[in-house]
């Protein structure tokens, strides 16, 4: 598609976005592919519903921003240069096709690269954290705590209410001196929040062997350093080395937004990893699942101190009593 940056300075392109019927797409991509045109990107709703279906397991719920735009999707998209040579190669490739409706969008390079980033704006969150991504950083909001955030593409940005469930609950339950385990950490919102909050140390966990490098950035961009702030790649699950490393922290939080598949088996190891006094802070619950979550916390010795619902997802604030459960 695009060449990489410094090839050209602000180099301007066309999109040839091709719609065609599902049962054409294969054809129309092979034609393309014959006549020498590389760097394809193909948007098919068939594979992408076959997708989610074969791992579903993963999420709970889809961007629905995403799932607009793949509905009906059978199309493919090139890139040219905006100019007359770029052009003339556009018509060469769609010489004779039949059945394809053409769409052109003139974009520059500066459109593919950050476009996506005027999607982003600073989001207050419960009483005094304020969210703010890190190219809109500026002058502190007055009573907030800026929590700078390079979102990528990725991982979380604090927009989802599971995010904000689970912040406002780290707001209302971090103490200074608190040491937090962030599981599923993602972009590291959480524990780099807690942080912020008083907090003294976060060890996060995830799955992603990305997550590491997002969430140290992350951190790094509000100042946090690898002194107090640790990062892992695991599945904590599956991981009983990981296991063991985790039970011999005595957490004052431990933090789970992820999916009720992930931490209704997590309940059952959570509780003796907590502090005497400690917190479980879980969210990422869809209200189809929520009963069944908060079933699973209570057979595992958690009683639920707060509940917290928005939009359809839920969020508990969990107390750990040994020898219950």
């Amino acid at each position: 598609m695009f060449p990489g940056k410094g090839t050209l300075e602000m180099a301007k392109w066309l999109e040839y976005c091709l719609e065609t019927r599902a049962e054409g797409l294969d054809d129309l991509t092979a034609a393309l592919t014959a006549r020498g045109l590389t760097g394809l990107v193909i948007e098919d709703e068939a594979d992408f519903r076959r997708f989610l279906e074969e791992n579903r397991q993963y999420w709970d719920y889809v961007d629905e921003a995403l799932e607009e735009r793949m509905r009906g999707a059978a199309r493919v998209k090139f890139y040219v240069p905006d100019d007359p040579g770029g052009e003339a190669e556009a018509r060469g490739y769609l010489a004779g096709l039949t059945n394809v409706s053409v769409t052109v969008t003139p974009l520059e390079e500066e459109d593919w690269a950050n476009g996506w980033k005027r999607y982003y704006k600073p989001l207050d969150i419960g009483k005094t954290l304020r969210v703010v991504p890190q190219w809109l950083a500026g002058e502190p909001a007055p009573g907030r705590v800026d929590l700078l955030l390079e979102p990528g593409l990725t991982f979380g940005t604090g927009s989802h209410p599971t995010t904000q469930l689970c912040l406002e609950a780290v707001e209302e339950s971090v103490r200074p001196g608190h040491r937090v385990l962030d599981l599923g950490c993602g972009s590291g919102i959480l524990s780099v929040a807690a942080l912020l909050l008083g907090a003294a140390s976060a060890l996060g966990v995830d799955i992603d062997p990305k997550a590491p490098d997002v969430a140290y950035e992350n951190a790094a961009m509000n100042g946090i350093g690898k002194d107090s702030y640790q990062v892992l790649a695991g599945d904590v699950l599956g991981d009983h080395a990981l296991q063991k490393q985790l039970a011999g922290g005595s957490w004052d939080l431990i933090l789970a937004n992820i999916v009720a598949d992930v931490i209704i088996p997590l309940s059952g190891l959570a509780g003796p990893w907590l502090a005497p006094g400690g917190r479980f802070l879980c969210s990422g619950i869809i209200d189809t699942r929520a009963q069944e979550v908060r079933k699973a916390l209570e057979a595992n010795g958690f009683t639920v101190l707060a509940e917290r619902e928005r939009k359809g997802w839920y969020a508990y604030t969990c107390a750990w009593e040994k020898g219950r459960g």
